[in-house]
């Protein structure tokens, strides 16, 4: 049987029969290979470009190549973070008609990097925390989804900077279950295999000298099982209210949007004697401000960042001589409508100030909101609001022409 591409594009087969399918994927030539860095894997893996696209290309055997495709696609239907499966490529032979083995390919996430590249210079352990934050999110989305990862590890995930934090993004689907509902036993497995994991990778970086002096590798392996029991108990505990007080229920949801988390669905029952009212939030999504935003600009950014752009949204909204809160008024335009114009006046002209080769790897939600928090330290120096004008020009003349330090980097 010859070579054969299962893909989920109708365009991606004819970019993909370029790459050099013949050769094992460790003796691929330079010219298709990106220089991006990777990750440690037990398989070997490359980057390269096909088209106006960067691929990953990992080698596996044919049957866990097609499963972890199907659970990507499965995990992309379900909103999870994690990387784009585009396609497997199985039938591949080298010139002498010897068998090699297939390959799955996946989108490069874009301003994404493994762990190891981010301690390269050595991490402050408040980075770790934020790093630590981002995974027990991910953990949890998954298994709210059904999803047992089975291999949770800061070398199975990607990091994105998400607006002074970190998103989490899964890379290797290989070990994982979707199940219709996760059993207390099967998150704890997760949980526990994450603990192993994790000290053991941060004990691998204190042994070659990458890793805080500060920082003990077992208390951050376990700080990830607190942090994933206090997100869950938030997000699915039962609460018992007074019957009446309806605003607690209220007050509990919009607790859980401040988590970034919308309730799909509630559960809500009345005692037999009409005492109390028993509330349990049965769905929860993930992505609260991102819909948000999304819904009034057509933004799609990560969840803090989506946050911070809310926040600089509704202060512009608020200065503006059409705006009205709960369109009170008649006049008043209607909140897309201002959000619309904040994009087109304040948000698109200002990113766009910033030329694309100093940009680096940030978006523009984090390019923004990085010139946020930039008017905000020049605006505390000078003890009055600088404007986002100024801020851009002090930015661009004092920031980015230096080969600065990453500010979540401490000297080694």
């Amino acid at each position: 049987m010859g070579l054969q591409i299962s893909a989920t594009n109708p365009e991606h087969p004819a970019l993909l029969l370029e790459l050099p399918w013949r050769t094992p994927l460790e003796e691929w030539p330079e010219e298709y290979l990106v220089p991006l860095p990777r990750g440690i894997s037990r398989h070997v893996v490359r980057y390269a470009r096909a088209g106006d696209e960067v691929v990953a290309v990992k080698e596996l055997a044919e049957r866990p190549a097609l499963r972890e495709y199907e659970l990507l696609r499965d995990l992309d239907r379900l909103g999870i973070p994690a990387v784009d499966a585009l396609a497997v490529v199985t039938g591949r032979t080298d010139r002498a008609g010897e068998p090699l083995e297939p390959v799955l390919i996946t989108r490069h996430l874009g301003g994404s990097m493994p762990y190891r590249s981010m301690f390269e210079t050595t991490l402050r352990p408040a980075t770790m925390h934020r790093l630590m934050d981002a995974l027990a999110v991910l953990l949890v989305r998954l298994h709210l989804a059904g999803f047992a990862w089975g291999d949770c590890s800061l070398s199975n995930t990607l990091f994105r900077r998400d607006a002074g934090a970190y998103a989490a993004y899964l890379v290797d689907a290989e070990t994982g279950e979707l199940h219709r509902r996760l059993s207390p036993g099967q998150r704890e497995y997760d949980l526990d295999l994450a603990r192993v994991n994790i000290s053991g990778e941060l004990l691998d970086l204190e042994a070659s000298g990458a890793l805080h002096p500060s920082v003990d590798p077992v208390e951050f392996g376990t700080e990830i099982c607190a942090r994933y029991r206090g997100l869950w108990q938030e997000l699915t505990r039962t609460s018992v209210y007074p019957a009446g007080k309806y605003h607690y229920i209220e007050r509990r949801i919009r607790r859980l949007n401040d988590l970034g988390f919308d309730v799909a669905e509630m559960q809500i029952e009345s005692s037999t004697t009409g005492d109390t009212v028993t509330f349990v939030p049965k769905v929860v999504d993930a992505g609260h401000h991102q819909r948000q935003l999304l819904r009034l600009t057509g933004l799609d950014t990560e969840e803090n960042q989506a946050r911070r752009l809310l926040t600089d949204l509704e202060s512009w909204m608020a200065t503006q001589d059409d705006y009205a809160p709960g369109g009170e008024h008649s006049l008043a335009a209607r909140p897309e409508v201002l959000a619309h114009r904040w994009v087109r006046e304040v948000f698109r002209p200002t990113v766009r100030a910033v030329p694309g080769e100093l940009r680096g790897t940030m978006d523009p939600a984090e390019l923004y909101h990085e010139l946020l928090e930039h008017r905000w330290y020049l605006s505390e120096r000078a003890q009055h609001d600088i404007g986002l004008d100024t801020a851009v020009q002090d930015y661009l003349r004092n920031v980015l022409p230096g080969a600065r330090r990453a500010p979540d980097t401490a000297p080694g």
